[in-house]
């Protein structure tokens, strides 16, 4: 059974708090500031791993310093959304590694991407292996960041505690 936000209890949302600040810290010091024993943290995080609460262990990297300075949101406006027209972009989508991130969104554009390259150029041969020759893709429209105000993936949980 996976667990919903009703029933992950105060020192579940505490060490998820945590993790999602540092997931590197410590078992030890993750027990000190829930008030629960190392074993008791560990058999949460293993529960909470196993049944995807916590969906990977990652590192964030700087894309910029890694050659990757363009961040570009792209919408995806489609002919048709029936899932059998729109599976081969999907499958095309997840499997592009420059894409960071895919939602399926209501209003006039039916997908907004986030999308990592180092070079127009490199975008450029994006969307062509995504979009030419997908008659199901109607348009699609780029805007180019020009900085970020803010990114994470924090998810701000209920009833646990504020990390300053």
């Amino acid at each position: 059974m996976t667990p919903s936000a009703s029933t992950l209890d105060r020192f579940d949302l505490a060490i998820l708090d945590i993790l999602q600040t540092d997931n590197t810290t410590p078992q030890r010091v993750i027990a000190q500031a829930v008030n629960l024993s190392a074993p008791a943290v560990q058999r949460r995080i293993q529960r909470l791993q196993s049944t995807g609460v916590i969906r990977a262990n990652v590192a964030v990297l700087d894309p910029e310093k890694v050659g990757k300075p363009l961040t570009i949101v792209v919408e995806v406006h489609l002919e048709n959304e029936r899932p059998d027209h729109t599976a081969p972009l999907r499958a095309r989508i997840a499997a592009e590694e420059a894409v960071q991130q895919c939602y399926s969104v209501t209003g006039e554009a039916d997908y907004l991407l986030v999308v990592t390259v180092a070079s127009m150029a490199d975008y450029e041969a994006l969307t062509r292996r995504l979009f030419e020759g997908d008659d199901n893709v109607r348009r699609f429209r780029t805007s180019v960041s020009l900085g970020c105000l803010k990114a994470g993936l924090r998810v701000p949980l209920e009833n646990g505690p504020t990390s300053s």
